[in-house]
């Protein structure tokens, strides 16, 4: 059963670009997960009384074209399937004044019980409520998560801690919270490496955007826990690069997530592609497997 949910573009949702930041489409997607499954009979209320909760486990998102402020986003999510302590759910995102999709994507959720923490198998009422005509024909395979390239020797990490601000009603860091820490991690490598991005845009002429990203949330991260990030980069073409994010408790160094981003170079007034400047590339260098 496909549900769609329509929601005006905030001014506080979009970066220094003017376009909409990468987190705000995570957003957006739990905001139409939710919804969604409020149309079939659960609501948050109905898993707080059933001592539930469905917890993301992977996302990934490909962008497609930018949405600004002013604009309309319509998302459309229906349910890909179950697996028994498991469901995945697949996202179109549109700008609702001309129709573009500007996003695609998908995320597999894992049923919780509320108190161990621990996965609970999902009731046959509820499959039934989220697919009333039976499980959708051709749906595609889920793929493990591509494993990164070794670090380089130039790794590089930024230290972070949990504030009250990054956490949601589970008490735990929100999943599109992780995407904020990643960029500014990225943010944080380049301009300890020269490349603020004033320097970007006025000397080197381009701006960097994400056009896909997938994360992997591996366990949660609760107030005042100090992280770990740790970035670097691999696959450099003309005008892309492939950047691995992990994210880690400094405690117990347990890895919480990790992500693989497809980074593009771009134009900032036209959007598109230019070519890796040669001295960017060198910058790096110690950073780039």
């Amino acid at each position: 059963m496909d549900f769609s949910l329509s929601l005006p573009i905030r001014y506080d949702d979009c970066d220094p670009y003017g376009h909409v930041n990468h987190a705000s489409y995570l957003r957006y997607m739990l905001e139409a997960a939710f919804a969604a499954s409020a149309a079939v009979g659960y609501p948050m209320q109905r898993y707080w009384e059933m001592n539930r909760a469905w917890f993301v486990r992977d996302t990934e998102i490909a962008y497609l074209a930018p949405l600004r402020y002013g604009d309309t986003v319509a998302i459309r999510t229906w349910v890909l399937d179950f697996r028994r302590v498991r469901s995945r759910r697949g996202y179109e995102l549109r700008r609702a004044d001309d129709g573009t999709v500007v996003a695609e994507g998908s995320t597999d959720w894992v049923f919780i019980d509320r108190e161990s923490r621990r996965p609970a198998s999902v009731p046959g009422d509820m499959v039934a409520a989220f697919l009333p005509d039976g499980p959708r024909p051709d749906v595609p395979p889920r793929e493990p998560f591509p494993e990164p390239p070794p670090p380089p020797p130039g790794l590089f990490r930024q230290m972070r801690r949990v504030s009250w601000s990054d956490l949601d009603p589970a008490g735990h860091v929100n999943n599109a919270r992780y995407l904020n820490y990643l960029e500014d991690c990225a943010i944080g490598d380049a301009r300890g490496r020269g490349w603020t991005m004033k320097r970007m845009l006025e000397e080197g002429g381009f701006a960097i955007v994400a056009r896909r990203y997938r994360i992997e949330y591996l366990a949660p991260a609760y107030l005042d826990e100090e992280l770990e990030l740790a970035t670097w980069i691999s696959d450099v073409r003309r005008a892309s690069a492939v950047r691995h994010f992990s994210v880690r408790r400094v405690t117990d160094g347990a890895l919480l997530a990790r992500a693989r981003a497809l980074w593009a170079w771009v134009d900032p007034e036209s959007g598109r592609p230019v070519r890796i400047p040669e001295a960017f590339i060198a910058d790096f260098a110690e950073n780039i497997v």
